[in-house]
């Protein structure tokens, strides 16, 4: 399946090194899982992480989830040996950290071949260079470590993320440029479901795919936020059949709702029951 054709609305973080954790992703309602070999493990763990993470994957169990699997960086100790255990990994993709030139990626892809490549952007040059990183042949998808961001930046948590939005929006014109797929940050307080949806309605109103999480508690409000609702898809039924209708009619323009729908509309309704479906698909609801 195409990646950008599956639904990335809910990116869940997991314990490399935690084999309970690993077991239990296998029934969560994440799209993804980002099976983490950096910050979420320990110094003293990191080397039997790997191969509590290889075997897991090895096991399968994850079904229709994309399975990403976040390395250390190479100005670690653990970074190159990282990559090299991922490139035998039964994953999807590997995500680097701290993405902040191409150059990066050329030396992860001499190591990991044909497996596609996720960038974690999260530093000030990352954001500058993000153009040039998107364009990268072997990336596939970004991930915004807002958290990294924020403290490279100074910056305040703020609910309007008034702060983040030049970085956001740098990172979202460089994937859309070039076809990636692009996750939102974490949002931290995981007991807070009203400001978990406030912040996941501005991250989809500017156009992310779906949000990177930090506890299971935060999927479902997730998947909501980042799923076409009732109302959408009926809207996306209805301008399809009004265009259609208008065409074989042969008239000029068709009206939904007291608004023209034109080719684009049609464009974005299909996408929106296309994506529908493969959520039902995916989940089987």
């Amino acid at each position: 399946m195409d990646p950008r054709a599956r639904p990335f609305r809910s990116v869940l973080y997991i314990p490399a090194s935690k084999e309970r954790a690993l077991d239990k992703a296998r029934g969560l309602a994440a799209d993804a899982i980002i099976f983490d070999l950096e910050d979420a493990v320990a110094p003293a763990e990191k080397v039997n992480a790997r191969a509590t993470l290889a075997a897991q994957l090895d096991q399968g169990g994850y079904g229709a989830r994309v399975r990403l699997v976040r390395i250390n960086g190479f100005d670690t100790e653990w970074g190159l040996d990282d990559a090299r255990a991922a490139a035998g990994m039964a994953c999807d993709a590997v995500l680097l950290p701290k993405v902040e030139s191409p150059d990066q990626l050329d030396r992860l892809a001499e190591i990991t071949g044909d497996l596609p490549i996720w960038a974690m952007m999260e530093t000030p040059l990352g954001m500058l260079n993000a153009g040039a990183i998107a364009a990268h042949p072997k990336l596939q998808g970004m991930v915004m470590g807002t958290n990294d961001l924020a403290k490279e930046l100074t910056a305040r948590f703020r609910p309007d993320r008034e702060p983040m939005l030049t970085a956001l929006g740098l990172c979202l014109l460089a994937a859309r440029a070039h076809g990636l797929i692009i996750i939102d940050g974490v949002y931290n307080a995981f007991k807070d479901d009203e400001g978990l949806l406030v912040e996941c309605m501005h991250g989809r109103d500017m156009g992310f795919d779906g949000k990177s999480l930090i506890h299971p508690a935060q999927l479902d409000v997730t998947n909501r936020a980042f799923a076409p609702s009732d109302d959408d898809i009926d809207l996306a039924r209805r301008q399809i059949a009004a265009f259609e209708e208008t065409e074989a009619a042969g008239q000029g323009v068709a009206v939904v709702d007291g608004k023209i729908v034109e080719n684009l509309h049609v464009a974005t309704a299909r996408e929106t029951l296309a994506k529908a479906e493969a959520i039902a698909a995916m989940h089987g609801s």
